[in-house]
């Protein structure tokens, strides 16, 4: 299907921010800002691509205009002049475009290209006060980055994502999940301080303690609030080594059992789980693994029961703490109910352990791939009947031999519920990640499957919420996010009165 034309003409919002600037609607924007802002603005046919494409190669919207901003003022003066229209156009904030059903994308609107500001020098900074020590990371700034920058000085954060290779301000946007979060919270758990420009074009530092409503707005808001240029993490003493291990288990119960017994003790660093439908899973694992498992086993366990399930766990440690880690390790592992045989172990150093997933936009597939993806966050009490209607009945048939399916338990607790994401209420929840690799031709079939297991759920009775959500309607939406809609509802009325930011999670916005 073609794409819909842009709401206004390609060169209308363009011409009028630089008529707003130039008559003073703006506000006291200096002469040299305003010349300059001509040359940031483009609507060439390469940065028109760019930006009507993301990461998932399903959706795509065409913006009237990018933006390239060089500083924040630049940012500030795009919403201002949205504001200063008495039909504001929509303004979407791109990092690194991993998004995958089309958020970050506004059809007719400017889309900002939070990576530019990153061209006129470093903006992570790191710093100590009475609390201890903090990085100031720019919005735009990739998480690999910040890894490399602060292990320089002997210090990290507790909590990241699998892949480091995304925008701290768009992982902020919805929360930032890893196999750490059962210990340290997700990512947006670990901030101290923002800084945010509201859908009105307000600069507005904000913490726990000042101006917290937009704080805790911003946090897991999904840029429904305003735009985040600086974030505050906290920052631990970093571990210099990894001891990693993945445990194969064909039995659900021993799996979740194990699972919820490491998430509940301080032992480990780290805790995920693998689905495994097919030997391509176990087989890619050799490039980072060495293993006396016989992959023979494994095949006759898969055609058995068409579904093996695995723990990996990983103890960090350094110099220090070297000497005790083999023993520390093996009294969890002792505990635990996986087949002795089949172990794949390795030792490697943290940056390797944090960043073994390497960089995909180098992928030179990429325009040829989509990636429809499901991420779920489903509630322990209802996790045996999700493995019996879902894993275990659904997803062995679905022939998909490169995607990679993820499933591990997080602790409630380590959440703050002042915050917009949403998690099911119960004290142990479930995530599952399908992340799914398709051609295009095929991607129908996968967002099917997505939908029958959406459809099960909802027949089941099973209270599932969305990770990285997707919904068409608004209606979906207020369901999506419960008790919370009304304060969400509020904040969007208080920061973004006019819907500016944002239209491609069409919470508010039709598009």
């Amino acid at each position: 299907m073609a794409n819909p034309p842009p709401i206004f003409p390609q060169n209308t919002i363009v011409l009028f921010i630089l008529f707003c600037i130039i008559i003073g609607k703006l506000g006291p924007w200096t002469n040299a800002l305003s010349l300059d802002f001509e040359n940031k603005l483009r609507n060439d046919s390469e940065s028109i691509r760019t930006a009507s494409n993301d990461y998932g190669n399903l959706i795509h919207e065409i913006p009237s205009s990018i933006l390239f901003p060089s500083r924040i003022d630049d940012i500030i003066q795009l919403i201002k002049s949205s504001n200063a229209r008495s039909i504001p156009f929509t303004i979407a904030a791109r990092g690194r475009g991993h998004s995958v059903r089309g958020q970050a994308m506004t059809r007719g609107g400017v889309v900002v290209d939070m990576t530019s500001l990153s061209k006129n020098g470093n903006r992570i900074r790191i710093g100590n006060n009475a609390l201890g020590s903090y990085v100031d990371v720019g919005g735009e700034q990739l998480w690999i980055d910040v890894l490399h920058a602060t292990t320089k000085h002997g210090l990290a954060p507790v909590s990241w994502t699998d892949y480091l290779y995304l925008s701290v301000g768009g992982t902020l946007s919805n929360a930032g999940i890893s196999g750490q979060s059962f210990l340290h919270g997700p990512e947006i758990s670990n901030v101290l301080e923002l800084d945010v420009i509201t859908g009105q074009g307000n600069f507005v530092t904000c913490s726990r303690n000042k101006n917290s409503e937009l704080f805790f707005g911003v946090l897991g808001g999904l840029g429904q609030f305003g735009i985040i240029t600086r974030a505050r993490i906290i920052l631990d003493k970093a571990p210099t080594r990894a001891k990693w291990v993945r445990l194969i288990y064909s039995n659900f119960s021993d799996f979740s059992r194990d699972q919820e017994h490491l998430i509940s003790s301080n032992a480990p660093n780290y805790v995920e789980g693998i689905l495994i439908t097919n030997e391509n899973t176990t087989n890619d694992w050799r490039s980072f693994f060495s293993s006396s498992s016989n992959q023979s086993e494994i095949a006759s366990l898969l055609k058995n029961q068409g579904l093996l399930y695995a723990i990996e766990l990983v103890k960090y440690y350094d110099n220090q703490t070297a000497n005790n880690i083999d023993k520390e390790f093996q009294l969890m592992l002792k505990e635990l109910n996986f087949i002795p045989q089949l172990i794949f172990s390795s030792d490697v150093s943290l940056i390797d352990f944090l960043a073994r997933v390497g960089n995909s936009d180098n992928n030179p597939n990429g325009q040829l791939e989509t990636h429809p993806w499901l991420n779920l966050f489903i509630p322990k009490s209802r996790i045996s009947d999700f493995n019996a209607g879902v894993l275990v009945n659904m997803l062995p048939k679905l022939n998909d031999t490169s995607g990679l399916f993820i499933f591990y338990p997080l602790n409630k607790n380590k959440w703050d519920d002042r915050m917009s994401a949403v998690i099911p209420d119960e004290d142990i929840f479930y995530t599952l990640a399908l992340l799914h690799t398709s051609l295009p031709k095929e991607a129908n079939i996968f967002d099917k499957f997505n939908n029958q297991i959406l459809r099960f759920c909802e027949n089941a009775g099973i209270k599932v919420k969305q990770y990285l959500p997707y919904y068409k309607s608004k209606e979906e939406w207020i369901k999506h996010y419960g008790s919370k809609w009304d304060i969400f509802q509020k904040r969007k009325m208080q920061f973004d009165p006019k819907m500016i930011l944002s239209p491609g999670q069409r919470i508010f916005n039709s598009v």
